[in-house]
């Protein structure tokens, strides 16, 4: 009788074990799907501050910001002087971090076609 309680405990133990191996297969299984990114998300940023740039996104829009002569020279309309220097700061700023944003990109991409 022992020995019978002992087989059945084993195949209920087997069974569960292979329950488990095949949902934790399948949520494997899940998580591997390829992932989509949100529509705004930033794919590539071509061109520099001088010409202009280019950033396009996942959902296949675009942006084209000023160059960065056309930001300073709008920036030149403030009446006030802290304005001016405000608008200006944060077009260098702007243009600093598109720059930063192409490498990382352009690093990111390299990395994953390594792998």
């Amino acid at each position: 009788m022992k020995r019978m309680l002992g087989t059945i405990s084993l195949m209920i133990a087997l069974v569960a074990a292979l329950v488990a191996g095949l949902s934790v297969t399948s949520s494997q299984a899940d998580t591997h799907q390829r992932w989509t990114p949100p529509p705004k998300t930033i794919v590539a940023v071509e061109g520099n501050k001088a010409n202009g740039f280019t950033i396009h996104h996942y959902d296949g829009s675009t942006l084209f910001p000023p160059t960065g002569s056309e930001a300073f020279a709008e920036c030149g309309a403030y009446d006030d002087r802290i304005k001016v220097v405000r608008c200006r700061t944060e077009a260098r700023v702007w243009y600093r971090e598109l720059g930063k944003l192409k490498r990382s990109l352009r690093y990111a991409w390299s990395v994953s076609m390594a792998t």
